[in-house]
């Protein structure tokens, strides 16, 4: 086939013309996208691999799951989304639902799976866009806000910048690394985390493509040299390991087998994995609705009444990858804001989702490089992501203290009581109850959504 009816059987599936874009601008935008996301890739294996998954297996699903979703957005809906395991929800499948609440991982994948299953019920439907609807605009934002303090606050501790204290927290002690000798093995870490989270800071601020990945990136090769000059000494009972790539065992992609099909059902019926359910619920709905409005919003998709015309078409594409993402062995898939990274490139159809796709599938073959990314590197990522997400504050009306306290209470209690779901609850109940108290909801034309919801947090807190 020639170049020139390549060209023409692109412009038929995808619309270019249309979109009022080429093929060249399109191609440049999924490389974009990608290159802004794939840290992914690293942080992904890493923060599940604290639940006992095998990271190897958890970096292959996660480069499948971000290939099979993508590729589902752009045949569903012919838009420039790309999806993957998403940051903030792999946190709390992790951090809340495996660490803090003791659950196996092998439940969590079930309840993961169960979520995609509903998900997929209410896209067929307008359930997902009523409940979005419901949710006021400024506790939207509060959410953004919320997990960008949380994924930024798990950076912090994953680089053991900050660490556990007589006062809950306090920072690293350098003098204390030097005095019992382990500053070689961790106090170097967490200098080259710190060198890190500038490195990332001034490549956001030059707007560099791909800052994040470069910031990763620069971060591990100084940890490369710091290793082969010896001022950094792995220690395997101090959890640090050797951030040189192994090719030992070549290019060969990891094995899914640890984590392909190892979802537990066995307590599906009981409050507490309903509980989970619920909470994955909330947390992707949030997560998902609310990147594709900003995204689809800054590349001119919305009608004039700020709706996006094939919506529900994204919504399947997200619901069927994160039940194929818990098939595989991941945490939920979701769109990434990083979408936004290749529209701003002038990406507008599907065909930036399937250059992306076709990257995360390319990358399968480079696992040993991927693994070898110790936390200290990744940790500068989730901290600059969670200023990346925080700046959503400025769309919090302040001024309504209706709007703003209950936003301030959804914020602070994400990283605080460490848990995503608990700062949603205790928005929405906040809202709800402020707004009662004061006489606004008439004013505010508060949904019969927002009461149900707020009733059954309510109910959750004293049942569970």
């Amino acid at each position: 086939m020639s170049s020139g009816e390549k060209g023409n059987a692109l412009e038929r599936i995808f619309h270019l013309k249309q979109n009022h874009t080429t093929v060249k601008t399109e191609v440049v935008a999924g490389i974009t996208t990608f290159m802004t996301m794939a840290y992914i890739l690293a942080v992904n294996p890493n923060i599940l691999g604290e639940t006992g998954m095998d990271s190897g297996a958890v970096f292959t699903a996660t480069a499948l799951a971000a290939l099979i979703a993508t590729l589902l957005m752009a045949a569903f809906s012919n838009y420039p989304f790309v999806l993957a395991p998403g940051m903030g929800l792999n946190a709390y499948f992790a951090y809340t639902v495996v660490m803090q609440m003791g659950y196996s991982w092998q439940m969590a994948l079930a309840a993961v799976f169960t979520e995609g299953i509903i998900f997929i019920i209410l896209s067929l439907t307008n359930v997902r866009e009523a409940i979005f609807n419901a949710i006021p605009m400024n506790l939207k934002h509060a959410v953004s806000v919320g997990i960008g303090l949380f994924i930024a606050f798990i950076g912090l501790q994953n680089a053991k910048i900050v660490v556990g204290s007589a006062t809950l927290v306090s920072v690293y002690s350098f003098k204390g690394a030097l005095g019992d000798g382990t500053f070689r093995s961790i106090g170097i870490t967490v200098v080259l985390a710190l060198i890190g989270v500038l490195i990332t800071a001034i490549l956001v601020a030059k707007n560099i493509k791909g800052n994040i990945l470069w910031g990763i990136l620069a971060t591990w090769v100084l940890g490369i040299i710091c290793e082969l000059t010896g001022l950094y000494v792995p220690d395997a009972e101090l959890g640090m390991f050797s951030v040189i790539p192994s090719f030992a065992g070549g290019l060969s992609v990891p094995s899914l087998a640890p984590t392909f099909m190892h979802m537990d059902f066995k307590g599906i019926f009981s409050v507490n994995f309903l509980v989970i359910i619920f909470a994955f619920l909330f947390v992707d709905l949030f997560d998902t609705l609310g990147t594709l409005i900003g995204v689809a919003s800054k590349a001119d998709m919305l009608d004039k009444d700020g709706k996006l015309p094939k919506i529900k078409g994204a919504l399947m594409a997200d619901a069927v990858g994160t039940s194929v993402g818990a098939v595989l062995g991941t945490s939920t898939t979701t769109t990434f804001v990083e979408s936004a990274a290749g529209v701003s490139e002038g990406g507008r159809t599907g065909l930036t989702s399937v250059v992306a796709a076709i990257l995360f599938g390319l990358s399968l073959f480079l696992s040993p490089i991927f693994l070898a990314i110790p936390s200290f590197a990744t940790a500068p990522a989730l901290i600059i992501v969670g200023f990346l997400m925080i700046t959503s504050i400025t769309k919090i009306n302040f001024d309504d203290f209706t709007e703003a306290i209950p936003a301030y209470i959804c914020i602070i209690a994400m990283p605080f009581m460490y848990s995503i779901s608990e700062g949603i609850a205790m928005g929405v109940i906040s809202y709800v109850v402020i707004n009662l108290a004061t006489g606004k909801v008439k004013e505010k034309k508060i949904s019969l959504l927002m009461y149900i919801l707020a009733i059954l947090f309510v109910l959750k807190y004293i049942l569970i």
